[in-house]
């Protein structure tokens, strides 16, 4: 590295996980604009459809301290690229189960839908620990807030492509596209992406700024050339799960999430059956909500790092946007008493840009994770979080079997917002980085005789 002036390859970075991260969510929704298609043609109720939409979120919420021990242990480039890989795989076969007899498709898809959820466990935590190893913390909100909005831009970049391709060749072919690109990008991911210490176009100007300013740069030094070090200890599970402030992170987390997980799965199918719109049409208009949602993402994050360069505390600066951008997003009730087109898409996209501003969980997360297990910290966050990936989905597809409409089910998604603002008004307190104690020498022998028995 030489002394010049300092390199920009945080934000290739940043790039390539604002890239990841929407190919991420595309495949996640395909479901979603498949699913009225799809209920049609394999014979489906409502409330088996809603388990089908949560067969991602079981694998996903199970998979998330495994893989942020795998992250911890063996480093962010590979265990993602593998990630990658097997999630894109598991969506192209999704597009194969209309082979089958319908009983038998719908398990071969609850259980391709549950690999891809189990598979794409280590992606946001990923995300968190390259953003903390790569961005000064007065940056860390923008960065963070910018690969979080790619799932508004993947509905914007992908719902109408997959809505035009549908209608087009039928719902099979959403599949395998989808499932195509993310195998191509698993392998620009590995030529892409290293380490800070590690990067060839890194100076050594970039490497000391970012050093400086609270970058983790060496969370993952030695890891990528596939040394093991000691995995955390399972006693900091214990501490962060009786930290107070972090469990009032995850309630909100948990509950944000439960807006993320109706838009990526039942609104597509509100728009066409409750507001009579063709599946072509709702691919465009899913996009609509979904631009606000990018705008109000990226938006978030740099109000939240204005407020901190301007000398605000983490906590007023991290609050602020969350609490104002979740008390707008339960407007999301109000489409219940229009019934003009223009204005019910107008109320999802307040809705969703209120969402977007309020979505800075993941800075949060990197804001307060320890070094040590950053990667198991946003494991755990995203663990109480994607629960509403399983409970959304059911519990909407049971509020529209028993009531026969999506009224009931947008004033669920709105209470969702309200508790999020009591969460991080009431439980969360100051927000600042977790300090672990190190276990004691008895919890360090069980946790040595338990590897000695696995």
């Amino acid at each position: 590295m030489q002394e010049t002036k300092p390199t920009r390859v945080r934000y290739l970075i940043l790039l390539m996980l604002f890239l990841v991260t929407t190919i991420n969510y595309a495949d996640r929704a395909t479901i979603a604009i498949a699913g009225s298609s799809l209920q049609k043609d394999l014979g489906i109720d409502a409330v088996t459809l809603g388990y089908i939409f949560s067969a991602f979120g079981w694998a996903y919420v199970a998979g998330q301290i495994p893989g942020g021990w795998l992250l911890d242990r063996f480093g962010s480039k590979k265990i993602y690229a593998l990630s990658i890989f097997t999630w894109s795989l598991f969506t192209v076969l999704q597009g194969y189960v209309g082979e089958f007899g319908v009983s038998t498709a719908v398990v071969a898809l609850f259980m391709l839908r549950f690999l891809v959820g189990l598979a794409e466990a280590p992606s946001f935590p990923g995300n968190a620990r390259i953003v903390a190893a790569w961005f000064p913390t007065a940056e860390r909100g923008t960065a963070s807030a910018i690969f979080n909005s790619a799932q508004y831009f993947a509905t914007v970049l992908f719902a109408p492509l997959m809505g035009w391709i549908v209608y087009r060749f039928g719902w099979q072919h959403v599949f395998i596209v989808m499932g195509v690109v993310g195998i191509v990008f698993s392998l620009v991911w590995l030529k892409v992406i290293h380490s800070p210490r590690q990067h060839p176009m890194i100076n050594e100007a970039e490497f000391n700024h970012i050093a400086a300013n609270g970058a983790m740069v060496d969370m993952d030094q030695d890891k990528g050339k596939g040394k093991k070090t000691d995995g955390p200890k399972w006693d900091y599970i214990r501490q962060l799960l009786t930290n107070r402030m972090m469990l009032g992170v995850y309630l909100g987390q948990y509950c944000i999430n439960g807006i993320t997980y109706f838009f990526l799965t039942w609104f597509p199918v509100y728009l066409v059956q409750e507001r009579g719109m063709t599946i072509l049409k709702a691919g465009f208009i899913a996009s609509l909500p979904a631009i606000c949602g990018f705008i109000g993402g990226v938006l978030g994050g740099v109000i939240s790092d204005y407020l901190l360069r301007k000398g605000h505390s983490l906590t007023f600066a991290r609050k602020a946007p969350i609490i104002a951008g979740l008390l707008v997003s339960s407007s999301i009730v109000a489409c219940n008493y229009v019934d003009i087109e223009w204005m019910v898409v107008g109320f999802m996209a307040l809705a969703f840009f209120g969402k977007g501003v309020g979505a800075l969980g993941w800075a949060v997360v990197s804001d307060t994770s320890p070094k040590q297990i950053a990667g198991l910290s946003g494991g755990l966050f995203n663990t109480f979080g994607n629960l509403a990936s399983i409970t959304t989905p059911i519990v909407i597809g049971y509020i529209i079997s028993s009531t026969g409409s999506f009224k009931w089910a947008l004033v669920f998604v709105g209470c969702n917002a309200l508790m999020a603002v009591f969460s991080y008004l009431v439980i969360v307190g100051p927000i600042k980085r977790v300090v672990l104690k190190e276990p004691s020498a008895r919890d360090d022998q069980l946790s040595s005789l338990s590897e000695a028995k696995s």
